[in-house]
Parts: structure tokens; sequence; C-alpha cells
């Protein structure tokens, strides 16, 4: 009885011959697989075309095509409302109450007080630079005998003629007292004059647009002004002189932002007692005083804020006197340390920047820029036996090019050989 041995055989191994024959067909797959990548990169094989913003694929054709260049270059800078100035504060005393930092003042609001009277701000070029009001000065007009004037007036009805003088201590004008004796001949008389001057029109300009009116704005400092300015003067709780002392409004071109207080309360007033800045935040570049040939006065850049939001900003000035920073030139010869010019960037839309007050930014400006000139890609461009720089051209054969500006991933090319349409190759 022949017995069958339930245990599977082991496989016989296959010969020799079909082992090796298995391996070769094996290799013959890859190269072929291979073969295909190398047709799908040359874009040889029947695969849907690429779209129009699809990058050009390695060893494709490319046009060349006229286009704009453009070089853009990035630097750092710093936004915020730029330096603080010092308010030209001329009132003298103590003082009694200061502004917190970052506050925002205009015309007719208190910037600081001294001696617990208010200084104001109001809008214009001129300083202040002398008190405002009706001045008194001496004329002569003698009476006769018995107090009767040379236009027989007497002097009491002259007092009563309502002529403002000056009481001397307040600057208020007053009339002369009806029982003072009459004046012997050749007496002097003070008479109220009116002050004239382009600071007095940049004043009453001022003072009517706080709705303080009932005078005619122009260069005389006249009876009504001064009365228009007790009234202003009633409604800030202060003596109603009719006079606007030297220290008691400050001027500036607009709004102002508050800086940081040079003083503290209880300390005597000074030059530097309160600073300030403009309202608008702008941004400050230092930039390179021996590649500063982009910085002009109206130039376009954008400038991109900490949240990477990007926005419009505009050259405002640029400083004349170069600084360089501690530490002296890089000894690498990068540029660090290199002397700078300050360059102040303006932002006409302030929304645009949102609730940020100050950081780090970058602002972009366009270095150099060409027109309608001959482009391609920076890849297509191949390094020429003989030197220099070429395309190769659908056919293989190879064309001497000189380039120009690269920008955007392309390069400026000419040529005799070059032409727009024209189509080049670029290199595995």
């Amino acid at each position: 009885m022949t017995h069958i041995d339930d245990e599977p055989q082991a496989a016989s191994e296959p010969p020799r011959g079909r082992r090796g024959r298995r391996t070769a067909l094996i290799a013959c797959a890859v190269v072929v697989v291979s073969a295909v990548a190398v047709v799908g990169a040359l874009g040889l094989g029947g695969g849907e075309d690429d779209g129009p913003s699809a990058p050009p694929r390695a060893g494709s054709l490319v046009p060349v095509t006229r286009a704009t260049l453009t070089e853009r270059t990035q630097v750092d800078g710093q936004l915020g409302y730029g330096t603080e100035i010092p308010l030209p504060v001329k009132a003298t005393g103590t003082v009694t109450w200061l502004p917190e930092a970052g506050t925002m003042a205009e015309r007719g609001d208190t910037l600081l007080r001294v001696d617990d009277r208010p200084v104001l701000l109001l809008y214009g070029s001129l300083p202040m630079y002398r008190d405002l009001g009706l001045t008194a000065t001496a004329s002569a007009g003698g009476t006769a005998s018995g107090g009767e004037t040379s236009g027989g007036d007497t002097a009491e009805g002259a007092a009563a003629s309502g002529e403002r003088q000056s009481d001397g201590g307040t600057g208020k004008a007053a009339a002369a007292s009806p029982s003072a004796p009459p004046t012997s001949t050749g007496a002097q008389v003070a008479e109220a004059t009116e002050l004239k001057g382009m600071d007095v029109l940049q004043f009453e300009t001022n003072l009517a647009a706080l709705g303080y009116t009932g005078f005619t704005v122009d260069e005389t400092f006249t009876a009504k002004t001064a009365d228009a300015v007790e009234r202003w003067q009633k409604s800030l709780g202060v003596p109603e002189t009719g006079t606007v002392g030297i220290g008691d409004v400050i001027y500036s071109a607009g709004k102002v932002r508050i800086g940081r207080p040079g003083v503290r309360l209880g300390e005597a007033v000074g030059e530097n007692a309160l600073t300030y800045t403009g309202t608008a935040r702008k941004v400050v570049v230092n930039a390179s005083a021996g590649d500063a040939s982009w910085a002009v006065r109206g130039t376009a850049v954008q400038v991109q804020l900490p949240d990477g939001k990007s926005v419009k900003g505009e050259v405002a000035s640029v400083g004349r006197q170069a600084s360089a920073p501690e530490g002296g030139s890089g000894e690498d010869g990068s540029g660090q340390g290199a002397a700078t010019l300050p360059v102040t960037i303006t932002i006409k839309d302030q929304k645009s920047v949102g609730r940020l007050e100050s950081g780090p930014v970058t602002v972009e400006y366009v270095g150099r820029e060409v027109k309608d000139v001959l482009a391609v890609p920076v890849a297509a461009l191949v390094a020429l036996a003989e030197g220099g720089h070429g395309l190769e051209t659908a056919d293989g054969s190879f064309v001497a090019v000189k380039t120009g500006l690269f920008a955007d991933g392309k390069v400026e090319v000419s040529g005799s050989a070059v032409r727009a349409g024209l189509k080049v190759r670029i290199p595995e």
C-alpha cells in the first residue's frame, strides 16, 4: 500500500535560467517607467495642457515676451507718531495740571495749567511773541483853565466818552475817574491804541472759529475784539481782562498728540515742560546713505504691518544729516553700521492701519524699473562656452544675449537674434 505524505512538498527552485530572465524583465520595466517620467517632464506626453498661470516645466519651451520689470527692495522701518517736539510754553509759574501722554488736543483745548491758569492750543504758524490787547498811549490833549479841554470838553466828559485805557494791573480797559481834578494846560491824556499785525489776524481767526464773534477778522485788535476776548475768558473761568497774555496760548499747525511731560506737578514750568507730535501715524526708515536714491519726496511705497497687511505710503521727507550707529562699519563689508539718513513716510489712509500705534514694519520700494523690454524666465539662461549667456532655441541651437534687469523671476534680454515670440527652452 502506497503511503501518501500529507505535508506539502517544498516548492522546487526555478532553474537558474528562468530566474535570470525574471530579473531582466523587472529591470526593463523600471527603464520604461523612468522613460515615461522623463517624457512627462519634457512635456512630450499626452496629458492635459497646463493653465496659463502654471510655471513652465524644466525642458519646456517658453516664448520671449515684452514686459515691464520692476525691482523691489525691502527695508526695515518703525511705525509711530514721529519725533516728540517740545511745546513752546512761555507761561511762568508752577505746573498745576498735566494731560496724559497720548492725549489728542485740538483748537481751544487746554494743554496744561500753570498757576491754575489754562494754557490753550490755537492753530497758526506764527508763534505767540507779545501780549494782544488794546494798548494805552499818552497824547498831548492839554486843557484850558477851569478844566475845559482845548476842544471845549471837560476832562470828565472826555473820560466818559467811552475810550478804553489800560488799568496797568489787569490790562482791562477802564474809564478815568470822574472825580479826578481837571488837568492843567499841556497835561497828557491816556488813550487806547488798537494793536495791528499778522499775529492779530491769526488770533482773531481762531477766536471766531471758537464761536466768539462780533468783530471784523483782520489785522487790527479793536475794542470789539477785546469784548469777544472777555466773553471767551469768562467761559474759561479766568479774569476778564480783554487782553491775551504771551503765555496764555500756544500755536501749532493743527491737532497735536501730547507726548511725555518734562516736568512734574508742582515744579516750575519750563520750555521743555511738555512735548507733542502730530496725530497721524507715520513710518521712519533709517536708509543707507549710500543707497538712498529711492528716497525722494512723493515716492510711493508699500508698508507691510506686523499683521502681514500691506498699506500705501509716501515719502514725505528725507533727513540731510547722516548718522552712523554705534559700532561703526561692519567688518564683513555688508554695510552694517554704515551711515544712515532718516526717511519719513506718511500714510494717507490712517484707518487702514487699524488701532496699531507703534511697532516694526517693512517698507517696500521700487529700486529700478524698465518698461517694454524683452524678457524670459531666469531659468532659461544658459552659460555659453565662449563666455556670457545665451538662450537655447526650439531647434537646439543657441543665441547669445545680453542681460539687463533681473526682477520677478525674469530677466531682461537683448541681442540681434532675439525677438518677441521666439521660443526658447528651459534646460532641465
